[in-house]
């Protein structure tokens, strides 16, 4: 099961959360998101967990506790939105054009 985990300090490092995170099992991967161009932490990431009840074990223990100095934010991972891959993010066109 993925989660997500919010309000981190932009200090945690993917090290850190695998460590906190291995106390309720198994941590299959962690991925901290990072700017694409500055390199540093977005404030969020995300963790895989080796089954359901481990994940939902780590989800209620966490949401809500303090680490490094922010209130935690975890709950389960909603799914990955498509996003347009020509890269033309405007909304369709309504009607025909008009110059």
């Amino acid at each position: 099961m993925n989660i997500y985990v919010g309000n981190l300090a932009y200090s945690v490092t993917e090290q850190a959360l695998e460590t906190l995170f291995s106390q309720f099992g198994t941590v299959v991967s962690v991925k901290v998101i990072k700017d694409k161009f500055t390199g540093s932490s977005k404030g969020f990431a995300f963790v895989e967990m080796g089954s359901e009840e481990e994940a939902q074990q780590a989800i209620e223990q966490l949401d809500g506790k303090d680490f490094e100095g922010r209130h935690l934010k975890v709950n389960k991972a909603n799914p990955q939105e498509r996003r347009p891959q020509n890269g033309d993010r405007r909304p369709p066109m309504r009607g025909p054009r008009r110059f």
